[in-house]
């Protein structure tokens, strides 16, 4: 199922094979001691960086709770009367159901699934690309939806993608969706990429948005024994880039959560590190702190005793 899919979840996995998801678990962990898949939250993809894209039903059930805390925490970004785009992926249709109650908000996009999360939002307007249809992700792309987004001016990008280094930045594994998304960042004044930990450190094989071009990233806090997305944070955040950290346990149950109470779920944590041009303040942090003081001592000590967990 991994070779035809390219990624399976382990509900899917568990179904198929008609028992429990933690013997599946165990299963799959066998099978990657053996080089024959890799583990992923939730699910099992090909072993190695630079595997081929996995379909939409695949994408779906694979890290669902995180994608819904990135989700409420990104939607905390946009204000009332912006005007932004939001690119192809499953992240990013999550946001676009929590941008349909921002009242004035313009929405740019390439994806057909975003276009139909606000499609009855009275108060969004919603601009589509033009471009040929790509079934695997529901996305415009092509010269038609390059062509389109020619002279376009936004706040803010939003963008998801199938693995993010520091040193490469935000990549993707097919070539037209790439481009397309390359032509979102040229038309926004912020580029916020929502990903969650288990696509920290990975790197696929058409790059999107070098690490410099990227302003913010929305992610979910690593697992404890996950050495690899923490070091991947601390880099990123050395290399300037802002960190907004979303607890996927703060809203367990995947409701829309109102524009005040997300402020109730972030952790304020802070990495210190170099910034390009954003001042003093530093490194990993949420987005309610963002433009704030330089971080504290006690908020050092909240990334050291996250790190030692």
């Amino acid at each position: 199922m991994v070779r035809a899919n390219g990624a399976v979840s382990l509900r899917e996995l568990a179904r198929v094979v008609q028992t429990s998801e933690v013997t599946v678990r165990r299963d799959v962990r066998a099978l990657e001691a053996e080089g024959l898949l890799d583990r992923r939250h939730g699910g099992a993809v090909l072993p190695g960086g630079f595997t081929r894209e996995s379909g939409f039903p695949q994408k779906s059930h694979l890290a669902t709770a995180e994608k819904t805390a990135i989700a409420d925490l990104a939607a905390g970004l946009v204000g009332e009367g912006e005007a932004i785009v939001v690119g192809a992926g499953t992240t990013t249709q999550e946001l676009a159901r929590r941008l349909a109650r921002v009242p004035g908000l313009t929405v740019v996009t390439n994806s057909l699934l975003v276009a139909q999360a606000l499609a009855h939002a009275n108060r969004v307007e919603v601009v589509m690309t033009g471009g040929t249809l790509r079934g695997s992700n529901y996305a415009l792309v092509g010269s038609g939806a390059e062509q389109s987004l020619q002279g376009l001016r936004v706040s803010k990008a939003f963008l998801s993608g199938s693995g993010l280094t520091a040193e490469r930045g935000l990549s993707t594994s097919n070539m037209l969706s790439a481009s397309v998304d390359r032509a979102l960042v040229q038309a926004a004044a912020e580029v916020v990429i929502l990903a969650d930990h288990t696509k920290l450190g990975t790197d696929t094989m058409f790059q999107t948005v070098p690490t410099d071009l990227i302003t913010r990233l929305v992610t979910d806090e690593p697992p404890g024994h996950d050495d690899r997305a923490l070091t991947e944070l601390q880099a990123l955040a050395d290399q300037g880039v802002q960190i907004a950290v979303a607890g996927a346990s703060g809203n367990p149950g995947g409701d829309q959560v109102p524009a005040r109470q997300q402020h109730q779920q972030r952790r304020d944590v802070a990495l210190p590190g170099p910034r390009r041009s954003q001042g003093p303040g530093a490194g990993l942090r949420s987005a309610s702190m963002l433009g704030a003081e330089p971080p504290t001592g006690a908020e050092r000590g909240r990334v050291a005793d996250m790190r030692r967990r």
